[in-house]
Formats: structure tokens, C-alpha cells, sequence
């Protein structure tokens, strides 16, 4: 149980929601046999339906793994996007390029390899989307590094952001966790207090923030 929402609830969510067929369903069983972290089903389920809303035609993401959610993006929206992503786990690098050749996405997914600070920092142009997913402690960084990026009127979303319940209630904290939880939760109170996004946090997954850019800093 995530500590997110009861036990049952969850269950009842993902085995209601329609399953993934093809590439998507077989990297699914391959995170799980192989402990590697994607988004949740109920979570991609959701994403599903904002990027249909949305239509972004360029994506951001912070966080890339086997390369599952660029694969999902780029599925749900029908090859009409660019999608530029960032991974430092050589091993991870690896099995993103093969799958994205199986996907023949190639063209359509760019991996920025190595430290993700210093990749970042190089990326030009703006976005419609940025999604972050990697190291739980470094959000506010990866958020500093990119905001700017993101246009107004796009999207910025955070995933994984309640970490097991830990960022609610200091009961579920494990301490060797702690300057983690302390991170987060600053990260969360800036984003939800910022005078140019509006925010949402949703209790699906391990927590889902919504951020939509409403202007520029400062203006």
C-alpha cells in the first residue's frame, strides 16, 4: 500500500482502468520484474487524458529511466511532438535507446546523458510541457533549471511528490528519509504558493502536482 489512498480504492482503480497493450504493456512487466520506477497506471491514465487536452508539441522531461513515460507521451499523441529527456543511469540510457528504436521514435525522443544540472542548463527553446520525475530530493533544482523554459500557458507536472505518504505526516517517515521529506514539502509549499502558477496536488500514485504557468516570473 502507498499510503496514499486506501488499499481497495487503488486496487479497484487499476484493475478497472484499461490495460496497456504492445511495447507500453511489455516495458510495464519489465519495470516491475526488474524494480524499475514508471508511472503508475492510474497516473499515465490521467496524463493520458491532459495531453489529449493539451496537445503539447514539445516536452521536457527530467527523469527518463527505460524511457516509458516519453514512449507514452509520444503514443498518446500520435508521434505529433518532440520530446527531449534527461537520464545520468548509464544502464537506463541503454535500455531507453533500444526502446525507443523498437518504438521507432527515434526522431522523435532526444536522451541528454549524464548530469542532469549541467544537460539543462544547454536545452533552448520553450515548452508546452516539462515533466519531472528523477531524484525526489532535487525537485526544487530541476524546477530552478527549467521554469523558464516552460511557456505561459503550459504545463509543469511533478510526479511522485506525497513519496509514500511521507511528505503528508511525519508517522509514515522513515528517517533515513528525512532530508528528503524536508525538500519535497519545501518544494510543494513554493509551487503551491507561487504567484505565477496555479497548482493542484493529487492524491493518485504517489502524488501528482499540476502546475499551469499563468505568467512570467516577475510580471
Amino acid at each position: 500500500m502507498s499510503n496514499i489512498v486506501n488499499e481497495k480504492v487503488e486496487d479497484y482503480i487499476r484493475n478497472t482502468l484499461k490495460d496497456k497493450t504492445g511495447l507500453l504493456k511489455e516495458l510495464e512487466d519489465y519495470a516491475h520484474e526488474n524494480n524499475v520506477p514508471i508511472i503508475h497506471k492510474e497516473v499515465s491514465d490521467m496524463l493520458n487524458v491532459l495531453l489529449k487536452v493539451q496537445k503539447p508539441k514539445r516536452i521536457l522531461e527530467v527523469g527518463c529511466a527505460i524511457g516509458y513515460s516519453s514512449i507514452f507521451f509520444a503514443d498518446t499523441l500520435d508521434g505529433d511532438v518532440e520530446i527531449i529527456t534527461a537520464e545520468r543511469n548509464e544502464q537506463m540510457i541503454e535500455k531507453a535507446k533500444e526502446n525507443f528504436k523498437r518504438a521507432e521514435l527515434e526522431n522523435k525522443i532526444t536522451i541528454l546523458e549524464g548530469d542532469a544540472e549541467e544537460n539543462l542548463a544547454k536545452v533552448e527553446g520553450e515548452f508546452d510541457m516539462i515533466f519531472i520525475d528523477a531524484a525526489k530530493g532535487q525537485y526544487k533544482l530541476f524546477y530552478d533549471m527549467v521554469i523558464d523554459k516552460l511557456k505561459v500557458g503550459g504545463l509543469l507536472i511533478s510526479d511522485n511528490i506525497l513519496y509514500k505518504g511521507m511528505i503528508a505526516h511525519d508517522d509514515f517517515v522513515v528517517r533515513r528519509k528525512r532530508t528528503i521529506v524536508k525538500r519535497m514539502r519545501n518544494y510543494l509549499d513554493f509551487i503551491c504558493n507561487c504567484d505565477y502558477l496555479t497548482t493542484s496536488l493529487i492524491p493518485i500514485g504517489d502524488g501528482v502536482a499540476l502546475s499551469y504557468k499563468e505568467k512570467e516570473e516577475g510580471k
